[in-house]
């Protein structure tokens, strides 16, 4: 038997089960729970062996190590919860395996060796942007769709919600995992998470803090707004010709995650935040506590444990084709000022030494299509994220 017939035969084994169980609202009463034990009891597939079913998840696993045909694997770890567990066991991070796997990869640092190839789609009149996971070389595919990000215009800055569903992208939504905020200018951006990076950060007292679950009775799950990552892109007030320039710190990412013992922080899934770890918000606020909105929550670190500071490749200036130019590898087609490379800065302040590895890359393609690629240590929310930093209008550095 093909592990395709056997994934089909399982599915349509526990949906028999789940049919059995959850016959209409009026009858799901104690004895219909018991047919769906029983019957779950009775289920070839419930009653094999660890060993043998182990077996058999590796198999699968390892023999799909591409989309499409990857999805049987994330049909295998929703058949029940001992078959999730195992799967979680077995699949790795991208950091390991290169694959993106499960919603909880994109909030993983990429893979060591190499780097994942994305592009990204925009709507201008929507104003909407959409990541794809490359399924092949070409960046014309259809691509696997991987998270979606709407522009929200305010008075004095925009906010860049970021949710894991094309059709749902608010704050409000059970699939918002963080946003992009800028300043006026369109110069510095602070990237939040939705979901806190280690154990000890802090969420920040931001005045756009929501409570996401409305319909729901009790109890409402404020979402979080925890500063993982800065970008800030150089001021051009001479109005001098030539590419930008921008900086990020990584909040979230110890600058000796890049060592070769290095290690990043690695969210393993996604838990509902504490509601007693948020602060009161009070309803009227002091001029002070408005100014701390936009800091950094928490003591600054010290140098021991500071940031991964990233910082814009330098680009050469091409003589015969009278334009700066960096080496894409064929990944970014046409030119504009909104492509970039970005590598580790040794200095730790941008002004020192570069390292020769791309972490990540940003380029354009077409009218509205614009290649991702990024590596570890950063993950492919962070990536995103600070690649929209790169659509929005900046007044003071054209």
């Amino acid at each position: 038997m093909s592990f395709k017939s056997m994934i089909q035969d399982m599915r349509g084994e526990f949906g028999s089960i789940s049919r059995k169980g959850f016959r209409s609202r009026s009858q799901r009463v104690v004895q219909d729970c018991n047919v769906t034990v029983d019957a779950l009891r009775q289920s070839c597939w419930a009653n094999m062996p660890p060993e043998l079913l182990r077996d058999v998840l590796m198999r699968i696993e390892a023999s799909d190590s591409a989309w499409h045909p990857r999805k049987n694997v994330v049909a295998c770890a929703g058949v029940c919860r001992s078959w999730r567990e195992i799967m979680k066991e077995i699949v790795k991070t991208p950091e390991i395996c290169g694959k993106l796997t499960f919603p909880i990869s994109l909030k993983q640092p990429g893979p060591r060796d190499g780097l994942i190839q994305c592009f990204i789609r925009r709507n201008r009149s929507s104003q909407t942007y959409h990541l794809y996971l490359n399924l092949s070389e070409a960046c014309n595919d259809d691509g696997k769709f991987l998270l979606a990000a709407r522009k929200c215009k305010r008075a004095t800055y925009n906010d860049y919600i970021i949710s894991l569903s094309a059709e749902d992208v608010s704050k409000g939504s059970s699939t918002y995992i963080g946003k992009l905020r800028s300043n006026f200018l369109g110069t510095k951006f602070t990237i939040y998470d939705a979901q806190p990076s280690d154990a000890g950060a802090k969420v920040s007292k931001c005045r756009s803090t929501r409570f996401v679950g409305m319909k729901q009775i009790s109890p409402r799950i404020p979402n979080g707004n925890f500063p993982v990552a800065h970008v800030s892109y150089e001021l051009n007030v001479l109005g001098a010709r030539g590419p930008r320039r921008m900086l990020c710190v990584m909040d979230a990412i110890p600058a000796s995650a890049i060592e070769p013992e290095g290690v990043a922080p690695t969210q393993t899934e996604f838990v509902p935040v504490n509601i007693d770890s948020f602060p009161s918000i009070p309803f009227f606020r002091s001029k002070s506590t408005r100014t701390d909105n936009f800091s950094s929550s928490g003591p600054l670190p010290s140098s021991k444990d500071e940031g991964l500071t990233l910082k814009n490749k330098a680009p050469r200036w091409h003589e015969q084709l009278q334009c700066w130019c960096l080496n894409f590898n064929g990944r970014v087609t046409v030119a504009s000022v909104k492509n970039f490379q970005l590598v580790a800065a040794l200095g730790g302040d941008g002004a020192g030494q570069e390292e020769e590895n791309v972490i990540l890359q940003f380029g354009k393609v077409g009218e509205d299509v614009f290649t991702m690629d990024y590596q570890y240590p950063i993950s492919a929310f962070q990536a995103f994220a600070i690649c929209l930093s790169s659509f929005d209008t900046k007044i003071a550095c054209e």
